[in-house]
């Protein structure tokens, strides 16, 4: 979206009382104006506190303090850029509205008498909490800081594990009113750039007020589906994994004010992969990763197998009659079933809003009042109970929140298709469930890669944890530029 501009004015006084009127100074006590004046020549310091470093800037004004008249002419800009301001993040604009936005950004701006151009001193600071271990991607051994709030902490983190001169961030600002800072990061000798200038034309199209919900906010406008509910981005709080999708050729995504940064593109397998699979040596890594999928396995497809059985106990053999209820409840045993995933959802969302000192206590009431006076008056089985938490373990254990949240659905899907059609009805919804994702795309990029299209070496990496090979191999699909370096 073309932005209006406002050129600076001739005269000081109307650069200064623009910018006051244009950020109501008066009606806000955290944007500070400061009038002075130094050296025979007046100024007009705009900051917002609580984002300008006060050490610094009181620096500035000390030395500003003990200059003459002499020390700043002829040409007082130029001087004060390259002589009198001891600062490194120092720049200029001759845009009156552009420095108003950058201004409510975090920096300091500096309007000087005489000046064609308003010096800005990116003198800022950020309330932020310190790098620490992401509560859904810990692991036994390994690094224990991940991503904060702060864009900036967030690239350092990142440039920390990737010292590469080829290592790309580039900058852009999202949001009518928001001004939200991006960072678009990616490898420039490794990411294909077809695929990095198509990512940046999608967030430049944006046109929105602001990025409430961050990086959930830029997804639903870059990866569209929206009625989906599979992720076609990965999201991690770990600078070592982004560090690791870096290396194959993937862009990924910082956004000021969200410890998330988002993977792109993502396919099925990415979000089964977790960081503790290669912090094991590789046959230890390879069972984990196995026990992994067959948990996500079991959390989509064992409630409905056991419904099945249980509705046309003819399919089962001789030595496996014993599945299925002894007593069927008073409840139908698919509603046992629905209300049983609605309960877990709410004791889900209760959870995440009760605070960790009462957590215990809300366990208990989950375990002991609700799951086994719920089978004692009949409203539920054991055997729902038992299988419901299988499945339920089998969500937990799955790396990726937002793919456990989709496959629940997918689990509900396919019990309502067992109820309506029998053995029909799970066949059918199996392979209605696997041709929606193999339709799927990821950014262009087939979103059930390695299995179909089938390629054995991705494959058989994604499915085993093979040992990190001597050289790098990076996903075809992503198109590096060395795909062997």
């Amino acid at each position: 979206m073309q932005k209006e501009g406002q050129s600076l004015f001739s005269s000081f006084e109307k650069n200064r009382d623009y910018i006051h009127e244009r950020l109501a100074v008066d009606q806000s006590f955290d944007i500070i104006q400061r009038d002075l004046e130094y050296a025979g020549i007046k100024m007009a310091l705009f900051v917002i506190d609580g984002f300008g470093k006060d050490d610094i800037l009181l620096y500035i004004m000390q030395l500003f303090a003990e200059l003459d008249t002499e020390d700043l002419q002829p040409n007082a800009l130029k001087k004060l850029l390259e002589r009198y301001i001891p600062y490194i993040e120092v720049d200029e604009a001759d845009d009156l509205n552009e420095v108003s936005d950058l201004i409510l950004g975090g920096p300091a701006a500096l309007v000087v008498e005489g000046a064609d151009k308003i010096i800005i001193i990116d003198a800022r600071t950020y309330p932020a909490r310190t790098p620490q271990e992401p509560d859904l991607e810990r692991v036994v051994r390994g690094s224990r800081d991940g991503y904060v709030e702060t864009i900036i902490f967030n690239t350092a983190l990142t440039r920390r594990r990737v010292r590469d001169r080829s290592l790309r961030m580039e900058y852009m600002q999202i949001g009518r009113r928001s001004k939200t800072d991006i960072c678009i990061c990616y490898l420039a000798d490794i990411a294909d750039e077809h695929r990095v200038d198509s990512l940046k034309k999608k967030l430049e199209a944006i046109d929105t007020d602001g990025l409430p919900m961050a990086e959930k906010t830029i997804e639903e406008y870059i990866s569209g589906r929206h009625w989906n509910p599979y992720p076609t981005v990965r999201y991690t709080e770990r600078p070592d994994t982004a560090a690791t999708h870096l290396y194959e050729g993937h862009v990924i995504i910082i956004i000021d004010g969200s410890p998330s940064v988002t993977i792109t593109p993502a396919t099925y397998a990415h979000h089964l992969q977790h960081a503790e699979e290669y912090r094991q040596k590789p046959l230890v890594g390879a069972y984990l990763r196995f026990v992994r999928f067959f948990a996500v396995l079991a959390s989509i497809f064992i409630l409905p197998l056991y419904y099945l059985f249980t509705k046309h106990p003819e399919y089962l053999p001789t030595n496996l009659q014993y599945i299925g209820p002894d007593e069927a409840g008073v409840v139908p045993l698919l509603v046992q079933f629905l209300l049983a995933e609605v309960g877990i959802d709410v004791l889900r969302m209760a959870a995440i809003h009760t605070p960790s000192s009462l957590a215990t206590a809300l366990g208990l009431v989950a375990a002991i009042m609700i799951g086994e006076v719920s089978v004692q008056v009949g409203w539920f089985s054991h055997e729902v109970v038992l299988y419901l938490a299988v499945a339920a373990i089998g969500t937990y254990a799955t790396p990726s929140y937002e793919l456990s949240l989709a496959n629940r659905l997918a689990r509900i899907f396919l019990l309502l298709t067992v109820a309506l059609f029998g053995g029909v009805g799970y066949i059918a919804g199996i392979t209605i469930w696997i041709l929606y994702l193999v339709r799927m795309e990821s950014f262009h990029v087939a979103y059930f890669w390695p299995f179909i299209p089938f390629s054995y070496r991705p494959f058989r990496d994604v499915f085993l944890r093979s040992p990190i090979p001597l050289k790098n191999r990076r996903p075809a699909f992503l198109h590096p530029k060395d795909p062997d370096r």
